[in-house]
């Protein structure tokens, strides 16, 4: 069975997947280990854990973990507890990075080292004194596809510093991390496949639950927070009812809520996730899942990848129960205060996600007309042919990520009250002069204040007064609200909730309050999402503006 898709090629998967995994975690170029500014101590602390004792490092007034296993899994599998160990277990050194594609030189590329599949474990840094402290789990991105806890940008030192526990996790990626296939639900207990990077997501949140005590934090007070891909599992918890009471808040940085495949239906332009895994079984030459099984793990990665595999999440109807669209519209996610935002020139960085400029401002207007229907006219006042490229980037960035950090907000002001929108507009002199303002993650270093651990290809971070201000700022607003769910910072704005007003912090070169967020950008393309709903056989992600369908008219969206 041979999928189709009425909006994208498939073949489009592989061009997409392979500039989106470049663009977003990989395995090539430098990156020092920040935990070694501070020398270890040779006798680390001690912890009991559920599977038995481990033995970290003592760095500074800091207790560091690494490599915790936290779960074990056999491919395509649900994860499963690990066995017990009797001795006590080095955690000094970070756990193998997950399998993923041979990377090609970018901006965000790191040497990850050897991969396994043997993968599962986090990362933890508490302050030594902690007692009941508030818990910070970051997810990385990489599109799913590519990353690593281990990669020295995440490094949680800093953060730790100002009285939180951080924790990175591991978790599948890929077809490894994403595989949906008749043969697999067949076989599992829980009736479907796929979503196994998910599952192993929420694993590691119940190993906080039943671990994080010993380490001094407080299991009633977690924080989920993640950029891009991370962002996007951030939105999979939230739906997930096997993930519910895992977590408290949630923080969303360039989250993307985009249409997934449904397990066994073709619905929104995705052929079923079954289909889909079928398909790309027949292109590997695997006849039945013993010789996937089989196949050497790096290669069946890279070749799915180069084939167009393309790893989300998809609606098996037990992890994922709706779209994650429906899932918010019906209330039914995470009751949990949200901070959600996203950067000014995330397509900067991400091209490829961005149709060509038309040869003229008519042919721009023109296509928009005949695409956008009754909306074109609102369209190009928000995205004007005046500057076509710039107006390409914007709608692009506002379709995956301006419209889901609302989005966000709004739902979840909506159910628990508080929420916190920012807008990331903070420039510095390396990324304009590569005209990459502002790019998609170029807030992380700011987050973790590791401006020293970027990339090698990195557009590099001035280390002055004002950035490392700035930085501490943005530190003390995301440490502040996972401790209490209010984000404040010293000699700082106070951030206001979203609200009435559509408050919102704007990051550019100092934190500043404003209200009403972007006039009817939300509105359009709430609008126009909604229509690719309505019609059954679109999906909503990349494929706007330029690069849309052309839109049924109007079914009601905003009665």
């Amino acid at each position: 069975m041979k999928p189709h898709n009425s909006t994208f090629p498939f073949a489009f998967f592989a061009f997409f997947t392979a500039a989106f995994i470049a663009a977003c975690g990989g395995q090539k170029n430098d990156g020092p280990d920040p935990s070694q500014d501070v020398p270890p101590s040779v006798n680390g602390p001690v912890v009991v854990t559920t599977a038995g004792e481990v033995e970290g490092v003592k760095q500074g007034a800091l207790n560091v973990f690494k490599g915790i296993p936290y779960a074990t899994a056999a491919r395509w599998e649900a994860p499963f507890a690990v066995e017990p160990w009797s001795q006590t277990k080095s955690a000094k050194e970070f756990g193998p990075a997950c399998v993923q594609p041979t990377q090609t030189p970018s901006i965000y590329i790191y040497d990850l080292g050897a991969t396994s599949e043997d993968c599962l474990s986090l990362n933890l840094w508490a302050p030594e004194a902690a007692a009941g402290a508030p818990v910070f789990i970051w997810i990385h991105g990489g599109a799913l596809s590519s990353g690593s806890s281990k990669e020295p940008m995440y490094d949680g030192s800093k953060l730790a510093e100002l009285g939180l526990i951080v924790v990175s996790i591991n978790y599948r990626l890929g077809i490894l991390g994403y595989l949906a296939h008749p043969e697999l639900s067949e076989t599992s207990s829980r009736g479907v496949s796929g979503n196994y990077g998910l599952l192993d997501q929420i694993a590691a949140l119940r190993w906080v639950q039943e671990n994080i005590s010993e380490f001094g934090g407080n299991q009633n007070n977690v924080t989920i927070a993640g950029q891009s891909a991370g962002a996007l599992s951030v939105m999979y918890l939230m739906a997930a009812p096997e993930a519910k009471g895992l977590f408290s808040k949630a923080i969303a940085q360039s989250g993307y809520m985009i249409s997934m495949p449904e397990l066994k239906l073709s619905r929104h332009g995705h052929a079923s996730a079954e289909a889909l895994g079928v398909d790309i079984a027949n292109k590997l030459g695997a006849s039945d899942l013993g010789v996937l099984r089989a196949m050497d793990a790096q290669q069946l990665v890279d070749l799915s990848t180069a084939m167009g595999f393309m790893p989300l999440g998809n609606v098996d109807g037990v992890t994922l129960p709706r779209q994650l669209v429906e899932t918010f519209d019906f209330g039914e996610q995470a009751a949990v205060p949200i901070l959600a935002g996203f950067n000014e020139g995330e397509v900067r960085s991400l091209p490829l996600l961005a149709p060509p400029v038309p040869l003229s401002p008519y042919e721009y207007r023109h296509t928009i007309e005949s695409k956008y229907l009754d909306l074109s006219e609102e369209f190009l006042r928000i995205y004007p042919d005046s500057d076509m490229r710039e107006s390409i980037y914007a709608n692009t960035r506002d379709a995956l990520y301006g419209w889901t950090a609302k989005r966000l907000v709004k739902n979840q002001t909506d159910i628990v009250g508080s929420s916190y929108l920012y807008f990331f507009d903070h420039g510095y002199p390396a990324a304009e002069n590569a005209g990459l303002n502002s790019f998609h993650g170029s807030e992380i270093p700011y987050l973790f204040s590791t401006f020293e651990h970027t990339p090698l290809l990195w557009p590099k971070n001035p280390t002055t007064l004002a950035e490392s201000n700035f930085s501490q700022s943005l530190m003390q607003y995301w440490s502040s609200f996972a401790r209490d769910g209010t984000p404040i910072a010293d000699e700082s704005p106070g951030w206001p909730a979203f609200g009435a007003k559509e408050n919102y912090m704007e990051f550019g070169s100092n934190p500043d309050v404003k209200e009403t967020f972007f006039p009817g950008m939300f509105e359009l393309q709430e609008e126009t999402v909604c229509r690719k709903r309505a019609s059954g056989n679109l999906q909503w992600n990349w494929n706007t503006g330029l690069s849309s369908p052309e839109l049924i008219s109007s079914v009601g969206c905003q009665d």
